[in-house]
C-alpha cells in the first residue's frame, strides 16, 4: 500500500541512496563476486539521474522517446540493477539475490536483451562511452527528421578506467566535433583503478582533456551530496551547443573499511564490514532488508515527473500521417529487414566491375531514401567507395546528413554505429579488411547484442600489391569468420554482390559483414545472386562425375574457373564452387551440402586467407592453396606469383594433387 506522499520535500532522499548502497553490497555479497567499490561511491549520482533527470517509464522500458543510460563502467551492475529494481523495473528481490548466477537477469555486467532498463552490453571499458555517442547522434538525426516526437538525451556513468581506454579519446572527439549536447557523462572521479592509485598510471588533466575536445566541463567536488548532482545535471542541459562531461569527485568503497583505496575496487567486502556499513546508513542488517516506504518514495519521484509519457508519445504518434507512423514503428521494432525490390542495377557495358564499385552503386541506391541507413568510413569514403552522393555530410549545422565522416577512429566507428543500431537504425561502416582488427572489440559486441550493424570491409587480400603486409589482410576473414552471429560475405564479383546485400538486408536481425575487392575483375557468366543466401553453390559443374572440386571465394574465384577451364583441355574434369559466405554454407542440411561436395570426389581450397577457416571441410592440409604468412609489397601480379596464386601456379598445384 503506498503512504501518503504530498511533496517531494517529505522524502528522505538520502535514505533512498543508502538502501540503494545496502541492497548493492549484499548482491555483492551473495554472489561472492563483484565490485563494491563504485556500489557505494556512485549511488548518489545514479539515484539522482534516475530520480530527478532520466524521462523513463520503467512498466514500459522501451518506450522510445525515453532517455538512454549507458552504465560504460559495467563493473558497477550492482548499483545499476539495484536502481532498476528500486525504479519499479521488471526485477524482483530473487532476481538481485540472483546476481552473477547462471541464467539470471542479473549477469556480471550489463547485457542488453537479458535486464529490461538496460540500453547497451557494457564491460570492456571505454565501450559504453564510445556507443553513447552513436545513440547521441542517432536522437540528434531522429530530433532533425522528427521534431515532434523524438527529443531525449543520452546519459553515461563512466570511471576512470573507461577514459584510460583509447575509444573514448576516439569517441569524445567526435562527439566534440559535431557539437553533440544532449549527451552528458557523469564521470565517477575517484582517484582509483584496480591496481593502485591514478597517480601510477593517468595524471593528465581530464577538465582541459575535453575542453579541447569541444566539451562543456562541470566539476562536483562533493560525489556525496545529489543536491550538488542534481545542480550539475541542470546545468549541463543549459548547454546549448555542447557535450558535457560532469567530473563527480567520489569516494571509492565510501563507508567501508577500504575506502579511497584500490582493495575496494573488485573484492566482496567481509560480514563486519557490511555490518558496520548498515549501521552508519542506518539500515537494517539483514541480507536483502528492503524499506518498502523508500521504494515507494523513489517510485513516486520517477512516477511524478514522467507520468504519462508513453501515452503521451503513442497519442502523437497517432497523429502524423501514415509514412511516419510506419517510420517510428520501423526504428522501435526489432526486425531490420529492408527489402531490395526494384533495385536497379546499371551494369557496365565492358561488363568488367570492381566488387566495391557493385557496393557503392548498390548503397546509393537503397540508402538515400531510406530513413533507417546511415553510416560512414574511417577517413576512407573515396576507398571503400561508402558515399552517399546527394546525402548530404551528417554535420553539426546538419544533423540530416547521412554521411558520417568518423575520422580515422575505427574503434569508435563500431561502437558508435552500436549505439545507431541500438536507436533502431541499420547502420554500416567501412574501412580496409587489415584494419578490422582497430574494431575487432566493437565488433564483438555488435555480435552478443545481435544488432542489424553492416561492415563494408574493402581492400580484402594480398592483391592489394604495392601497400604491402600491413595493408595486406591474411588472418582477418578468419577472425570474422569464428566471431558468432557475425554473417560474413566475400563476394566475388558484381552478381554475388548484389545477392550478398540482398541476404544481408532482408534478414531480420543480427550483424553482417561484406568483403570486397578494390579491383576491377570481370562479371562473370557463372556468379549466381540468387544462390548467396545459401552461402555456396556450384558455380561451373561438369558432364559427368567431377575428377575433383575447388572451393573458391571472392577476387579468387576468378583465378579458380580460368585454372578450370585449362585443366580441361588436359582431361581433367573440374567442378567450381563458390563459397561467399562459409557461414552459411556449413549451416546447410547435409544433403545440400553433400549434393555439391561429394564425399568420394577430392576437394581443394583456393584462397588468399588463412587455412584454419576450412578445417570443417578439409581434412588433409594439403589441398588448401591458402595463405598463412604475411604478404609482401609488389605488384598485383608479382605478389600472387610469389605466394603462388597466379593461374599458372594453381594450374600446376592442382594438378599435382589430383594425380
Amino acid at each position: 500500500m503506498m503512504n501518503q506522499i504530498n511533496d517531494i520535500s517529505e522524502i528522505n532522499q538520502e535514505k533512498i541512496i543508502n538502501q540503494i548502497r545496502c541492497l548493492g553490497i549484499d548482491m555483492i555479497h551473495e554472489a561472492n563476486s563483484g565490485h563494491p567499490g563504485i556500489v557505494l561511491g556512485a549511488a548518489p549520482i545514479l539515484y539522482t539521474l534516475y530520480a530527478h533527470h532520466m524521462n523513463i517509464d520503467p512498466k514500459h522500458p522501451d518506450y522510445f522517446n525515453r532517455d538512454r543510460f549507458v552504465m560504460s563502467a559495467g563493473h558497477g551492475s550492482a548499483l545499476l540493477y539495484s536502481v532498476l529494481y528500486m525504479a519499479g523495473y521488471d526485477l524482483t528481490l530473487e532476481d538481485l539475490k540472483n546476481f552473477r548466477q547462471i541464467d539470471s537477469k542479473t549477469p556480471g555486467h550489463p547485457e542488453y536483451g537479458v535486464t529490461k532498463g538496460v540500453d547497451c552490453t557494457t564491460g570492456p571499458l571505454g565501450q559504453g562511452i564510445a556507443t553513447a555517442v552513436g545513440m547521441a547522434i542517432a536522437e540528434a538525426n531522429l530530433n532533425a527528421r522528427y521534431k515532434n516526437l523524438i527529443n531525449h538525451y543520452t546519459y553515461v556513468l563512466c570511471g576512470d578506467g573507461d577514459l584510460m581506454e583509447g575509444i573514448s579519446y576516439e569517441a569524445c572527439s567526435l562527439a566534440g566535433t559535431l557539437k553533440l549536447n544532449k549527451l552528458i557523462v557523469l564521470y565517477d572521479s575517484n582517484n582509483v583503478c584496480l591496481d593502485g592509485n591514478t597517480n601510477n598510471t593517468f595524471t593528465e588533466d581530464i577538465s582541459m582533456r575535453f575542453i579541447s575536445q569541444g566539451w562543456n566541463v562541470i566539476t562536483v567536488e562533493d560525489g556525496n551530496s545529489f543536491e550538488l548532482i542534481n545542480k550539475a545535471i541542470e546545468e549541463a542541459k543549459l548547454s546549448a551547443e555542447k557535450p558535457t562531461l560532469i567530473e563527480v569527485k567520489t569516494t571509492i568503497g565510501k563507508y567501508s573499511s577500504l575506502e579511497g583505496t584500490h582493495k575496494v575496487h573488485g573484492t566482496p567486502l567481509k560480514d563486519e564490514d557490511i555490518t558496520k556499513i548498515k549501521e552508519t546508513l542506518e539500515v537494517r542488517d539483514i541480507p536483502f532488508a528492503i524499506s518498502q516506504k523508500e521504494i515507494e518514495e523513489f517510485q513516486y519521484i520517477i512516477n511524478e515527473r514522467c507520468k504519462g509519457l508513453n501515452q503521451q508519445f503513442e497519442e502523437k504518434l497517432s497523429q502524423e500521417e501514415e509514412q511516419i507512423q510506419e517510420e517510428i514503428r520501423y526504428f522501435c521494432s526489432k526486425e531490420k529487414n529492408i527489402e531490395m525490390k526494384g533495385l536497379f542495377y546499371d551494369a557496365p557495358e565492358s561488363k568488367m566491375e570492381a566488387p566495391r564499385d557493385t557496393s557503392s552503386k548498390i548503397l546509393n541506391a537503397i540508402v538515400q531514401n531510406c530513413p533507417f541507413m546511415i553510416g560512414g568510413s574511417a577517413d576512407l569514403f573515396s576507398s571503400t567507395k561508402t558515399y552517399i552522393n546527394d546525402g548530404g555530410d551528417f554535420q553539426k549545422d546538419n544533423y540530416l546528413g547521412k554521411n558520417i565522416y568518423f575520422g580515422v577512429r575505427e574503434h569508435s566507428m563500431a561502437a558508435i554505429s552500436n549505439g545507431l543500431a541500438l536507436c533502431g537504425f541499420r547502420p554500416y561502416a567501412s574501412t580496409f579488411l587489415s584494419f578490422s582488427d582497430y574494431l575487432k572489440p566493437s565488433l564483438r559486441l555488435t555480435s552478443m547484442m545481435n544488432l542489424s550493424n553492416i561492415y563494408i570491409f574493402t581492400h580484402d587480400s594480398i592483391s592489394v600489391g604495392e601497400d604491402g603486409p600491413t595493408h595486406q589482410p591474411v588472418e582477418q576473414l578468419l577472425m570474422l569468420r569464428s566471431i558468432p552471429n557475425l554473417d560474413v560475405f566475400r563476394p566475388a564479383d558484381a552478381n554475388e554482390v548484389i545477392g550478398s546485400y540482398k541476404a544481408i538486408l532482408e534478414k531480420k536481425e543480427g550483424p553482417s559483414a561484406i568483403i570486397l575487392s578494390r579491383n576491377t575483375v570481370p562479371i562473370l557468366e557463372e556468379t549466381k545472386a540468387n544462390e548467396i543466401e545459401k552461402g555456396g553453390y556450384i558455380a561451373l559443374d561438369t558432364m559427368k562425375k567431377p575428377d575433383g572440386i575447388i572451393l573458391s571465394s571472392g577476387e579468387e574465384l576468378h583465378l579458380v574457373l580460368e585454372v578450370a577451364k585449362r585443366l580441361k583441355t588436359k582431361g581433367i574434369e573440374i567442378r567450381v564452387v563458390s563459397i561467399p559466405n562459409l557461414g552459411r554454407f556449413l549451416n546447410q542440411d547435409e544433403e545440400y551440402i553433400e549434393n555439391i561436395l561429394p564425399v568420394e570426389v577430392r576437394k581443394i581450397v583456393v584462397e588468399t586467407s588463412s587455412s584454419f577457416s576450412w578445417n570443417k571441410l578439409i581434412y588433409n592440409s594439403k589441398n588448401l592453396i591458402t595463405l598463412d604468412e604475411f604478404g609482401a609489397s609488389g605488384k598485383r601480379e608479382d605478389v600472387y606469383k610469389k605466394y603462388g596464386f597466379d593461374v599458372e601456379s594453381l594450374e600446376k598445384k592442382v594438378e599435382e594433387l589430383l594425380k
